[in-house]
């Protein structure tokens, strides 16, 4: 795991928003996407590769009831696009944010990086979460990769302790 805290800049995103359970569901995953991506391809909006895809969380599943879970998968945004019907718009907020960079063999792995980050790293950093969300930044497609692996940066805001 390497871990670097840095700054970070704000990002506009336009989201498709989930409550309920979404542990370890890749399927859930993916129709949410595709969703978001009809909605933006005929906008002319993914523009790889400056286009970025993430999911942000809300809630700890230690603690949340997993009916009341909420996560947003996203695309990065112009800041003056419209959006309509279940497409939300948003923006996260710059800022100092632990950046956890990994390597996944697949969706079931997800929860022990974010473990790792949370239960190894953070607790000697001298740093805690800040009070914004944290997210994944997917930094490749694993449909694309030799192995199908994941390739993302766990994105977490810290504030000094």
């Amino acid at each position: 795991m390497e871990v670097e805290v840095k700054d970070m800049s704000e990002l506009h995103v336009a989201y498709v928003r989930h409550i309920g359970p979404y542990k370890g569901d890749s399927a859930l995953f993916g129709r949410l996407f595709e969703q978001l991506m009809g909605w933006a391809g005929p906008k002319g909006l993914l523009q790889f590769p400056e286009t970025k895809m993430l999911s942000v969380y809300y809630d700890n599943p230690e603690i949340t009831d997993e009916k009341k879970m909420c996560v947003d998968v996203c695309i990065t945004v112009p800041k003056e696009t419209q959006v309509e019907g279940e497409v939300g718009k948003m923006t996260l907020p710059g800022g100092k944010y632990a950046v956890a960079r990994f390597e996944l063999a697949g969706s079931e792995e997800y929860e022990n990086a974010w473990n790792s980050v949370f239960g190894e790293w953070l607790p000697g950093s001298g740093y805690q979460p800040a009070d914004s969300a944290c997210y994944e930044l997917y930094l490749n497609d694993p449909k694309e990769h030799p192995q199908g692996h994941h390739i993302v940066e766990i994105c977490i805001p810290v504030k000094h302790v």
